[in-house]
């Protein structure tokens, strides 16, 4: 039996212990969260609460608990170098190292990286120190067409699209100045028109092993309306792509992960272990690059941990060791949909710190918690997703009934998205993709 430290809180993480208790081996999870999670504290065997970014208590948690090796749920702690921490009292992790982890936490180290190895999906793009040419960059090179991007971590929040958020130059311009002055660098890159979809993969440093295919949601409304969020929920299909997917389309991506891995080691010297989240785009002729993250998505994790059915235990000490390769990685042939219930006003005026109360939740759903805080009298919102229901089915309808079935079991002030996984949000979305390839249906 392995003991794990699980370094996280979430819905991410629960549905991550949930996964690594299904080892045949036998697992003990020990989790260190800066609350605690009603999911979580069940099943783990010891849980201390406590900011993320003190290392030092970290530290000392893992000292007393003695794992056998650590994960890390979000990218924060990885970007501040809390795997390099863990190596230096003797725990190894499936999460990166802080240089791996510039992945992520540098959007113009990606871009970059693939501009110099020569690895196909990036945009037009130029990294700003200062505004000198944006607004030519913006008019000329892009022709108006833009995305602006703040270069470090921002949780899903830094990235500002044309005709989405931006409906000027000057507003462009404007937003790009404010990410300069708290950055003190900003990305601007070509606006891809397209349908986006995840693909994270296992990495143990030269061997890539890839999950299924998902479509997140980040618009808070129905419709694909509303501000940004970290995501509204998400879905999987039974033959692991997505509708408006080729074959050609997964495997392009499989391969830039590949290429990425390789090209992290040669540029850093360091190997690239734990999940790799390729951020994509189908577009006309193929697939582009959105961004990376070096950790499981949320909701991501919860449509293809549950369906996993290769001993994740085993998964994460062969990425340690670097011997992936020749293990084969099976997913159950099922769909499924995650549907999140969140805060009113969420995000950028979320309800904090009132009391919610979860009812009976009917048989097949799976239920996963994310920013909530068990207190002696019960369940309150921290301000965030709260809670994640899950259904799992043959296909997308039946799997989108499940998830839907559970919405109603919650009390308080929530709200959700109801067209996540239904027939008719994904038949615009494949619609939308044959008119982008000129496939007429």
């Amino acid at each position: 039996m392995k003991k794990i430290l699980l370094i996280g809180n979430g819905a991410r993480e629960h549905v991550i212990a949930e996964t690594l208790l299904r080892s045949k081996s036998g697992a003990e999870v020990v989790v260190f969260g800066s609350a605690k999670n009603p999911g979580l504290l069940p099943i783990s065997s010891a849980y201390e609460v406590g900011n993320l970014s003190d290392f030092d208590k970290i530290k000392d948690f893992a000292k007393h608990t003695r794992p056998d090796y650590a994960i890390v749920g979000p990218e924060a702690p990885i970007a501040g170098g809390i795997v390099d921490m863990l190596k230096e009292i003797g725990v190894k992790s499936a999460s990166p190292f802080m240089a791996t982890g510039a992945l992520e936490s540098s959007k113009s180290f990606a871009r970059d990286l693939l501009a110099k190895y020569k690895i196909p999906g990036n945009p037009k793009f130029k990294v700003f120190h200062d505004a000198d040419g944006l607004r030519n960059f913006i008019e000329k090179d892009l022709s108006g067409n833009y995305v602006v991007k703040a270069d470090g971590l921002k949780s899903g929040k830094g990235v500002k699209v044309s005709g989405d958020h931006l409906f000027t130059t000057d507003e462009g311009v404007a937003y790009a100045e404010q990410c300069l002055k708290e950055d003190g660098k900003v990305m601007v890159e070509e606006k891809f028109i397209g349908q986006e979809f995840s693909l994270m993969s296992f990495v143990d440093g030269e061997n890539v092993a890839s999950m299924p295919a998902v479509q997140d949601h980040k618009r808070a409304y129905d419709g694909d309306k509303g501000p940004n969020t970290g995501g509204m929920g998400s879905y999987s299909c039974a033959d692991h792509s997505m509708p408006f997917l080729n074959a050609s389309d997964l495997q392009d991506a499989h391969d830039i992960n590949v290429a990425v891995a390789k090209a992290v080691y040669e540029e850093t010297g360091v190997y690239y272990k734990g999940i790799m989240y390729g951020g994509f785009i189908a577009v006309k002729n193929g697939v582009r690059l959105i961004e990376y993250n070096v950790r499981f998505g949320d909701p991501e994790a919860m449509n293809v941990l549950p369906i996993l059915r290769t001993d994740f235990s085993e998964i994460c000490q062969a990425i340690i060791a670097g011997e992936l390769k020749g293990m084969k990685i099976k997913f159950e042939k099922k769909a499924t949909v995650c549907k999140y219930l969140v805060p009113d006003g969420y995000p950028d005026k979320p309800v904090k710190g009132v009391k919610i109360e979860i009812g009976d939740i009917p048989e097949g759903v799976k239920t996963y918690y994310a920013s909530v805080d068990q207190r002696d009298d019960g369940l309150y919102l921290g301000g965030s997703r709260a809670v994640a229901f899950v259904g799992m089915a043959d296909n997308l309808e039946d799997a989108s009934a499940i998830a839907t079935s559970a919405l109603g079991s919650v009390k308080g002030p929530v709200f959700y998205r109801k067209d996540i996984g239904t027939k008719e949000l994904i038949g615009k979305r494949v619609e939308m993709m044959g008119e982008v390839r000129g496939v007429v249906s």
